[in-house]
């Protein structure tokens, strides 16, 4: 039986159980969904089922669950879905059943039976939430909380609410402004009996603080979260156009589409457990939606089409994202999108999961297929255009709002991000989110794909012939017509708000220059894998023996654009296994001018005669390197710890050894440090060798580069293998060790 048939029983058995038994159901899935991953598609269409029948059954009982476990003091748990969903800017959801957001407490009431008694037993109440099919304490999608006196604001918590009812207590919970989003069970444990309260939908939440995706404004927040209706604009710079579109995020049903989405991507098929923690961050659904919404490399919702439109709708004709998403539920793959369809198909996914989002329009629209920040039209001599590279009248994208903690609050707001499949990203067709901020300054470092947004925006676009020698002479090109009118709806109203402002500055001006000639600069530093700036290292000596004077350096590279002028500070300490800095042991510094593109070198000498007396037996040194640029305030450090180098003990025997007759081994070093070693002794021993006792032997002082050399008769007690230890100290040199390995025959 393949993995599909095993799917099939098993929705089968869930079928049966999942309106009597929902614990027993999900303990099935978890039983499907663990071990061989040939099972994962049974695993998948299993969870997948008993999601939809649970929020159908949630529809079929208005908000409120019963016939619980009649050990309990209640028999049944009033969600509150109207009071909750008006709260929560989820009320137009048609669907009935509970829909909030994020960082947002919400209310339910547990009802208690006839003549039921709760007061001594609330502090026995820990309440559960979990998402996904394999919910884990470890990546926060199972999360368990008791009762306190009140919520707190940044962690899954709950409290009871005052209520005159005497049926009834009703309780306070508050989300994670953290939590992954995505459809969660809630229930409750009492002295280790757990009870299903039932089903919600937790979605990101632009209207609390500590959400990623918190927005000021509530104008704002209503037109890019609540807002079900657009203007997308199309056409040519000199003639634009808007056209309306029905994003209906709120339609029935569509909510569902859109975690149905995000159920289907690979990387939920693949580890759904790691997924569904992930889709705590917005940064992450964004980047997953817009490789799912067109289905070049997965089961993604739309087909691009620019020609041929045989066998499905031509992108004109769409009015709207709902239509499109249903036939997608139902069948797969819809036939046909363009940019504007993509984007608006992203814009009310994103809309619907409670990110912040907006269509934008940009004019003069480039490709870049080669990621130089050159449009290279080529042709040759006949007039033939011979190259990949393009610029189209329009291309429609979408941003959306989040901070972004992995760049630094320097790029939080809007972030852009292009479901239109162009080029492959990491291997996928998808593009973002990459920060307005560094598009507009050029950082084209910055996470994801700001080279390719940067180039549709400002490129400059040359005009080339190839000559019949092969050469390319330039005949035209223009530094202005790429990125031009960059448009999206206005809050409030359907008027077209022009924002190249908040990608590029003015065409021609000296900052947009100076940009783009550091956006290039970043992009040949990303294509070698270098970091932009100034970059501190300290580079070793091949030999960095104990007693032996040697030398170290410090390299401050200059990554930037400009030459930096810098003073270096290089200090060398002691320091013990444990971290403890003792004595310096060398210094130096200088001031260093690093042209772009270059590096400069400040060497430190360390000699025995600094080091030797204050470094601890481990031999360790740390180097430590400050570089400050007095002119930008800025700081770099680099550190490294050193272990210098030991002698080796030369360890040799005389013969075969046997068991119960003498053996002679002699064992040498060489002394490396300028000075009388005094003091001196080996220590041999080893299992079956030396009696159980450990054998010292004495020496004279042992001169500069003089030999220490001992010999030792040992009797082996026992057959077989074992191995001789040897360590040499001394008053300069001490724990010095080494071992042979040795057989001994009977």
């Amino acid at each position: 039986m393949d993995s599909w048939d095993a799917g099939e029983k098993n929705l089968q058995w869930i079928q049966e159980i999942s309106l009597k038994d929902p614990e027993g159901a999900r303990e099935q899935i978890t039983h499907v969904t663990s071990g061989q991953r040939r099972a994962s598609r049974s695993a998948f269409t299993c969870y997948k089922y008993l999601r939809g029948m649970c929020l159908r059954a949630a529809e079929l009982r208005p908000s409120w669950t019963s016939d619980m476990d009649q050990d309990l003091k209640f028999e049944g748990c009033d969600l509150n879905i109207k009071t909750n969903s008006e709260s929560h800017h989820t009320d137009q959801c048609p669907e009935q059943r509970l829909i909030v957001r994020r960082g947002q407490p919400f209310t339910v009431s547990l009802l208690l039976k006839p003549g039921g008694d709760f007061s001594g037993h609330i502090g026995n109440l820990t309440f559960i939430v979990e998402t996904g099919p394999l919910p884990r304490k470890e990546s926060n999608t199972r999360v368990t909380f008791g009762l306190s006196e009140s919520t707190a604001e940044q962690e899954w918590s709950a409290s009871r609410v005052e209520d005159e009812s005497n049926d009834r207590i009703s309780v306070s919970i508050n989300s994670s402004p953290d939590a992954p989003v995505g459809v969660y069970k809630l229930s409750v444990d009492q002295d280790g009996r757990e009870t299903d309260l039932g089903l919600f939908t937790l979605l990101f939440n632009a209207w609390c603080p500590h959400d990623a995706v918190f927005m000021h404004s509530e104008r704002k927040r209503k037109e890019y979260v609540l807002s079900q209706h657009g203007q997308i604009f199309r056409g040519t710079w000199k003639r634009i156009k808007g056209i309306p579109w029905d994003f209906g995020q709120f339609e029935s049903g569509i909510l569902d589409i859109c975690l149905k989405i995000m159920d289907q991507n690979p990387k939920f098929i693949s580890d759904a457990n790691q997924d569904c923690s992930a889709r705590r961050s917005p940064i992450y659904v964004t980047r997953v939606l817009s490789a799912m919404i067109n289905s070049n490399d997965d089961s993604g919702v739309l087909v691009g089409s620019w020609s041929d439109f045989t066998g499905g709708v031509h992108p004109g004709t769409w009015i709207g994202s709902g239509d499109i998403l249903r036939q997608w539920s139902e069948s797969g793959p819809v036939h046909y999108g363009q940019c504007w369809v993509f984007a608006a198909v992203g814009c009310t996914v994103s809309r619907a999961l409670g990110i912040p989002c907006r269509v934008v329009t940009n004019f003069g629209s480039a490709h870049d297929t080669d990621a130089n920040l050159v449009i290279e039209n080529l042709y040759d001599e006949d007039g033939e255009r011979i190259s990949d590279d393009s610029v189209w009248n329009f291309h429609v994208w979408v941003d959306s709002w989040m901070t972004r903690p992995d760049l630094g609050d320097k790029y939080d707001g809007w972030q852009t991000s292009d479901p239109t499949p162009q080029e492959t990203s990491d291997g996928v067709f998808c593009c973002g989110p990459a920060p307005l901020k560094a598009i507009k300054e050029g950082e084209l470092t910055r996470k994801y794909d700001a080279p390719f947004i940067f180039a549709e925006v400002n490129a400059d676009v040359v005009d080339k012939v190839q000559l019949s020698t092969g050469e390319f002479v330039q005949f035209s090109g223009s530094t202005k017509s790429v990125g031009r009118f960059i448009s999206t709806k206005a809050v409030g109203s359907d008027e077209r708000r022009d924002i190249t402002h908040q990608y590029k500055y003015p065409e021609g001006s000296e900052d947009e220059r100076r940009v783009y000639e550091k956006a290039t600069h970043h992009n040949k530093l990303q294509k070698q894998g270098i970091e932009p700036g100034l970059h501190l290292k300290i580079k070793l000596a091949d030999n960095m023996t104990v007693g032996s004077d040697f030398e170290v350096r410090a390299v401050l590279t200059n990554n930037s654009m400009a030459a930096r002028t810098c003073t270096l500070l290089f200090f060398a300490r002691s320091v013990s296994y444990n971290g403890k800095q003792g004595d310096s042991v060398g210094f130096t510094s200088d001031q260093v001018e690093v042209p772009s593109g270059e590096d400069r070198s400040l060497i430190l000498n360390l000699q025995y005669d600094n080091y030797g007396s204050v470094i601890t037996p481990d031999r360790q040194i740390l180097l430590s390197v400050i570089a400050i640029d007095k002119q930008t305030i800025e700081y770099h450090k680099a550190e490294k710890t050193i272990v210098l180098d030991e002698p080796s003990i030369e360890i040799k025997l005389e013969g075969e050894v046997r068991v119960n007759q003498l053996t002679t081994v002699q064992v040498m070093l060489v002394n490396p440090l300028p000075e009388t070693l005094r003091d001196c002794s080996f220590t041999l021993g080893g299992a079956g060798l030396t009696d159980g006792r450990p054998v010292t032997l004495k020496l004279d002082d042992v001169g500069p580069g003089q030999e220490a050399q001992v010999s030792a008769a040992l009797t082996p007690l026992m057959a077989g293998a074992t191995v001789l230890l040897v360590s040499f100290d001394s008053n300069h040199l001490k724990n010095i060790k080494s071992s042979l390995n040795i057989v001994v025959k009977e």
